[in-house]
């Protein structure tokens, strides 16, 4: 049996989907880092003061595979769920890979 999912029914899904991950926060002076644990070495996203934002390749791509999606229909919905829990503005995402630099965090 197939079932219609309307976008804005799918945005909500991806939305809960993040909150779900119970990711830590922390932050510095100059970013905001989303881990899954206290000793992770790489952040799932951060987010820089300049409104830039970096995706994990992992991460992107679990959403990716679970929901069906091509990655460009899913980017304003990460951009949303970090917004609304850093109240800050997002000016760009990118994804990187999960040992790039800008996901490594800073001890």
């Amino acid at each position: 049996m197939k079932y219609l999912i309307t976008e804005s029914k799918l945005d909500s899904i991806i939305l809960q989907y993040l909150d779900n991950q119970d990711f830590i926060r922390f932050k510095n002076r100059e970013s905001i880092y989303f881990v899954n644990s206290e000793s992770d070495e790489y952040a799932q996203i951060r987010f820089d003061k300049d409104g830039r934002c970096y995706v994990s390749y992992d991460l992107y791509n679990e959403i990716s595979m679970f929901f069906s999606l091509q990655d460009s229909d899913f980017d304003k919905v990460i951009v949303k769920w970090v917004e609304n829990i850093i109240k800050m503005e997002v000016e760009s995402i990118g994804v990187a890979p999960s040992s790039g630099y800008a996901l490594v965090i800073p001890n």
